[in-house]
């Protein structure tokens, strides 16, 4: 049964109304400095742990709640004769219920302009301290550290005389550990990643130790294949417009594939979206590779024209609107099979559209074009971290290589297909024309197979090259790879460049009367 309460918390949100309520069950409350201050101002009797300790604060605060008058009622067991005889022995009282935040550790070390010895002042002690004793102890005491927990715990408060069942108590003790262990982490992570020099700030964006924080969202059924098991996880750190901020409106289960290929799709279509003279832009995608991609006036045209790009890869495959997906958008969808289908929002007509088709599992995302701060691939025994490949390369960075200039709807198609070929498996060869992908190739030991495949799936797809544009991942490392995409009927190229046969192939452009144009940068997708 819960009679006392210590709170002491530096997220205000929600604490007054929850200690109102604490109040009126009759629990007497316990804080410390500002959250102890804004009680009383809000009429709630308060006894400060000083009182309680008859100990000053000291140390500008870094010693308060670090004594036995505090881990005592916390680390009791109640049904322990001879831990209940000691607490009498030293006049100490049970704490029932804590409520804790942290000293906000992440928020400060994420300002590039916090100093070292700001970073340090934000490492609690005394709260872990508390967090790990109340839920060492669950089975006597309810520890919280988020207000979303409130009111189920004053729920249960309410119905059952103050007691807080078991079930709920070992919840939240799991959360403090994994809170606990994430906060830790952190402290870890900044100070691995700090050189020995501290005048100098300097920090190593990889630390010396890396710790990472995910929550399961789900199990599933299996994973990549049938014979393997597999769990969904989300970053602690979530970034807005992330997949992870998904919202299932309708559907079956989400398979590991289906998350997998809805990133791809998700992260293709966002790079599209901060460009507002676009409008609406579909990408469609089949094993992780893109296999139409489209911008129109509306999202049914961009389906229309992502679609004709290759429709027999396209059954089954997983679609992502930038913009909201309309009615007229959900009717053309609604024709073919697909996995799962991605907006940022659905109107009421789309969603009973596909109401009658319950196995198409509608995710709703936020649209945002934050990255994540690092990239994994997990390699035996190890694992590979990288930054985002974030990089959009505008027309002011690119160099015309060749003779021939492009012309401005040549420059439009090559940025698109540029845009496309990043999130196209390596080697990839993209041939676009007026905002639509033509002909994909994807994921071949050799460039100019990409090229010949590019070409071959564009003709299957009964689709004309000619006055095309070609994107190309990295560059020709020979000339028959540009050789193959102007035979298909490429009229301009964009590339890297950086091969030891540039000036061989800059002549190839030219001989052909083609423009070329080089980024500097490659797009590497593994």
């Amino acid at each position: 049964m819960i009679r006392t309460a210590l709170l002491s918390v530096s997220d205000k949100n929600g604490i007054v109304p929850f200690a109102k309520a604490l109040h009126e069950q009759g629990v007497k409350l316990i804080s410390t400095g500002g959250t102890a201050k804004l009680l009383a101002e809000n009429g709630l009797p308060v006894v400060e742990v000083t009182s309680l300790t008859k100990f000053p604060e000291m140390l500008d605060g870094r010693v308060k709640t670090l004594h036995p008058m505090v881990h005592g009622g916390l680390l009791a067991r109640r049904d322990f004769p001879e831990h209940m005889a000691a607490l009498k022995e030293h006049g100490i009282d049970t704490i029932d219920m804590l409520v804790i935040n942290l000293y906000p550790f992440n928020e400060t070390v994420a300002n590039e302009q916090c100093t070292f010895e700001e970073a340090i002042e934000n490492i609690d002690i005394g709260g872990p301290a508390m967090l790990r004793a109340a839920a060492k102890n669950h089975q006597d005491v309810t520890v919280l550290i988020s207000p979303e927990d409130y009111a189920l715990v004053l729920a249960e408060m309410k119905a059952n005389q103050n007691v807080v069942s078991y079930k709920t108590n070992l919840r939240l003790a799991k959360k403090v550990f994994a809170h606990t262990a994430q906060y830790d982490g952190a402290i870890a992570n900044y100070l691995s990643a700090l050189g020995d020099d501290l005048a100098h700030k300097t920090r190593s964006a990889y630390p010396e130790t890396l710790h990472l924080a995910f929550e399961k969202v789900q199990e599933m059924r299996y994973g990549e294949n049938p014979h393997q098991s597999a769990a969904f996880y989300k970053d602690t750190d979530l970034v807005a417009g992330a997949l992870a901020n998904y919202k299932q409106l309708q559907g079956k289960e989400l398979s590991y594939n289906n998350i997998a290929d809805a990133d791809s799709a998700w992260e293709c279509v966002k790079s599209f979206s901060n460009q507002t003279e676009i409008g609406a832009a579909c990408v469609i995608i089949k094993h992780a590779n893109p296999c139409g991609v489209a911008v129109g006036i509306s999202p049914v045209e961009a389906y229309q024209k992502a679609f004709k790009t290759d429709p027999s890869s396209a059954f089954g495959g997983i679609i992502a609107f930038n913009v909201t997906c309309d009615g007229a958008a959900a009717e053309a969808v609604a024709k073919q099979f697909v996995e799962v289908l991605i907006a940022p929002s659905f109107t009421d007509e789309a969603k009973a559209i596909f109401a009658a088709k319950q196995n198409v599992r509608l995710l709703e995302i936020p649209l945002g074009h934050d990255f994540n701060t690092f990239d994994f691939k997990r390699v035996g025994g190890g694992l590979l971290v990288q930054s985002p490949d974030a990089k959009n390369v505008l027309q002011n960075e690119m160099r015309v290589v060749s003779q021939r200039l492009p012309t401005p709807s040549e420059m439009n198609d090559m940025l698109f297909a540029w845009r496309v070929a990043k999130f196209v498996k390596s080697n990839a060869i993209v041939y676009c024309k007026d905002g639509v992908t033509l002909g994909i190739g994807a994921g071949q030991m050799s460039r100019v197979d990409s090229a010949r495949m590019a070409s071959i799936k564009a003709e299957n797809a009964g689709l004309s090259l000619a006055g095309s544009a070609v994107a190309s991942d990295a560059f020709f490392p020979f000339r028959d790879g540009l050789d193959v995409v102007v035979k298909g009927g490429a009229s301009c190229v964009i590339q890297p460049g950086g091969s030891m046969r540039d000036d061989e192939i800059i002549a190839a452009a030219n001989e052909h009367g083609i423009a070329m144009i080089f980024t500097g940068t490659r797009h590497f997708r593994h």
